[in-house]
């Protein structure tokens, strides 16, 4: 744990104090919080009143289910209340400005187009005809398989070949508004020519490109150099080439995307003017407008902090909805013109809350020495001289210090690849050497005025801790572009975290590690974890994961998809599991890369009857192989926990208090004696 934390909640940590250390309060939005048992609780609104229920209650049903870790949880009502709260904010915004129209939500299916949740989206959000944005054939089909309200909008981007204009003009014959935006003029001849062919009247948009440039990592869709929508003049030639074929009465959608997660709302009011400006000019060429779509761009406040950061936002989303509506409302009512409805297509503000990711800890590598390694007679002069350091380590002398340990380490390991000590001696080195190190962090939690070079030691003795989860499946954001996601431990928040560590994976990949963390509103080089007890597993959750991370997620080390586990929060605090989908099986993922399991199952077998032959191995025992093999093939592809029934957790308990009988004297069986690290080892 960072000790600047450690000096701030000494001797006054509570449930208050655990709040604030992890910004749960800034970042969860509502929807997350921590109760009097040191426990994150899910929170939703049921019928006006709070309903919260324990993670860990949760994750107690998964063990009754022996479901693995690790694990992604899906809490249906939080994705529920997200759609509700857009669809609310701009209906009471719209009365309330005294709006002449609608506001009509779209749902963009590349965020997450897992089937449960567009499902979901589709059956809650039918109150609201909430629809969807496709941008692929396949995201269509989807659309149309799902959408339980034909007064629902389709809004069709992308790359439109004949087969998907196509099946969009027949989603219209069957009742569905379904709107081709328009992205390239390629386009616009083919939806114009399958349509007389087919004689079903289309519902055209076009796609502005926006020369407002906003703030954030995702802004690339808006500027000159956005590759997607239409220039001012290619406008033009949609507008001639539609009045020519007597069509211009088929155009009427605005559509323009700013860009994704914009943090600022200067950015956002500003793109919609730009948006307005088209609207009132193409009106103005006889095209008969009704509906502006103003894309996505609602922003996650992933940190907390309520900032204009790329990772949060400086904004409501009741100040987003009124300045889109007072904005809209403003210009084109300057202009004589009929209000439009409203459409955005807000993706990651919809589903990025309900999604967790939940594992456990596997191990811990903690770089801390609790004793000095005694002087030996004979000790090389260089480690002598390591020992003197610790009495002249003052405040005064603090880099010094660290100048004198760091270049004689440095000489000793030179030492030691010419030959010139050995192994046993190089490791009392690196005991020093760390001793010293934490040491001199000792002594630097006392100073005011800490040399520049100095200032990562905390974070560079950090504990590492080992997550069951791989950071490329689960959260490639987080490698690919630095994508920052509220992490904690998910219990024991009563108890004050005495470690600081940074987190790593289970994949073989240096590039599978998190460095960098939420921390009250801020950014930390560490994480305030606890120390690890013996037989008690340790979980930690990942939130705000629901937006880009399943679909994005590879299959590095070949680490499957993770178990999904899908609950809804009941009256009385009460939870009932919805759907459970199982993660892939290591056959799974091995058919993903062109294996054939049954090939490979023949292949090993042929293998083993080879061994059988040479005298190698026994008949019985080819067959424990073989099982062992093809048993394997169908497991989890994470590290897996032998789950104990009641009945065996007593036998294991039993088990532990004899051994412990044995080595009451901590000795081994030569009776030796045992360093206390090593008797958990025997037990």
């Amino acid at each position: 744990m960072p000790d600047s934390i450690h000096k701030k909640t000494k001797n006054t940590w509570g449930i208050q104090r655990a709040k604030t250390t992890y910004g749960i309060a800034g970042w969860g939005n509502r929807y997350f919080d921590i109760n009097d048992q040191g426990e994150v609780v899910a929170k939703v609104n049921q019928e006006g009143k709070a309903q919260s229920v324990s993670l860990m209650e949760i994750v107690q049903g998964m063990q009754d289910r022996e479901l693995q870790m690790p694990v992604l949880l899906r809490i249906e009502n939080i994705l529920d209340q997200s759609i509700c709260d857009i669809n609310e904010t701009f209906k009471k915004v719209i009365e309330k400005e005294k709006y002449q129209n609608i506001f009509r939500g779209v749902y963009p299916i590349k965020v997450n187009q897992q089937a449960q949740i567009v499902e979901e989206i589709a059956h809650f959000g039918k109150q609201y005809n909430h629809g969807f944005e496709v941008g692929s054939k396949p995201e269509m089909i989807a659309a149309l398989a799902s959408i339980e309200s034909f007064d629902s909008l389709i809004i069709c981007n992308g790359y439109k070949d004949q087969e998907f204009i196509e099946l969009g003009l027949q989603a219209i014959k069957l009742g569905c508004q379904c709107f081709f935006v328009i992205e390239t003029l390629t386009e616009l001849p083919i939806i114009i020519e399958r349509s007389k062919a087919m004689g079903i009247q289309p519902y055209i948009g076009v796609r502005v490109k926006m020369t407002s440039a906003v703030s954030g990592h995702w802004n690339s869709t808006s500027g000159d150099r956005s590759v997607f929508g239409l220039t001012a003049s290619q406008l033009i030639q949609v507008v001639d080439t539609l009045k020519a074929c007597d069509m211009l009465d088929r155009l009427q959608l605005l559509h323009c995307h700013l860009g994704s997660q914009i943090p600022s709302i200067g950015d956002i009011r500003g793109g919609v003017v730009e948006a307005c400006r088209y609207y009132t000019d193409l009106s103005k060429e006889g095209a008969p407008l009704g509906y502006i779509d103003l894309g996505g761009g609602l922003a996650v406040d992933y940190t907390g902090a309520q900032s204009s950061s790329g990772q949060s936002r400086n904004y409501s989303l009741q100040e987003y909805c009124e300045d889109i509506v007072d904005t809209i409302k403003t210009t084109l009512s300057k202009e004589q013109l009929q209000h439009p409805v409203i459409i955005t297509e807000s993706g990651r503000a919809t589903v990025a809350y309900t999604s967790i990711l939940l594992f456990n800890i596997l191990d811990v590598s903690q770089y801390e020495i609790t004793e000095i390694p005694p002087a030996k007679v004979g000790e090389h002069e260089l480690i002598q001289n390591m020992r003197e350091i610790l009495s002249y380590l003052k405040p005064q002398r603090v880099q010094e210090c660290y100048n004198d340990a760091h270049f004689y380490r440095k000489e000793i390991l030179e030492l030691f690849k010419r030959g010139q000590i050995d192994l046993r001696m190089r490791a009392v080195a690196e005991r020093l050497y760390l001793s010293i190190l934490q040491k001199i962090n000792g002594v630097l939690q006392t100073m005011c005025r800490i040399p520049a070079e100095l200032k990562g030691l905390s974070e560079s003795l950090a504990d590492i801790y080992y997550g069951n989860f791989s950071l490329f499946q689960s959260l490639p954001d987080s490698w690919a572009i630095d994508q920052l996601f509220p992490i904690m431990p998910i219990h024991r928040l009563a108890e004050q975290p005495t470690r600081h560590a940074v987190l790593a994976d289970i994949t073989c990949d240096c590039d599978g590690k998190i460095e960098r963390f939420i921390a009250d509103h801020d950014y930390d080089a560490t994480l305030p974890l606890h120390a690890l007890k013996e037989g008690e597993e340790y979980y930690l959750g990942v939130f705000l994961v629901g937006a880009y991370q399943e679909t994005l997620g590879d299959l590095h080390n070949l680490f499957g998809d993770t178990n999904v586990v899908s609950v809804r929060l009941n009256e009385n605090s009460s939870f009932e599991f919805v759907k459970e989908v199982h993660g892939d099986t290591i056959a799974d993922v091995l058919s993903y890369v062109e294996f054939e399991p049954k090939q490979m199952q023949s292949s090993f077998r042929n293998k083993v009857e080879s061994a059988v032959r040479s005298g190698r191995i026994s008949a019985k025992e080819r067959q424990e192989i073989i099982n062992t093999f093809n048993g394997s093939m169908q497991g989890y592809t994470y590290y897996e926990r032998e789950l104990l029934s009641v009945s065996d957790e007593v036998k294991q308990n039993k088990a532990k208090q004899d051994a412990s009988a044995i080595f009451t004297e901590d000795k081994d069986i030569e009776g030796k004696a045992l360093p206390k690290s090593a008797v958990a080892k025997y037990i």
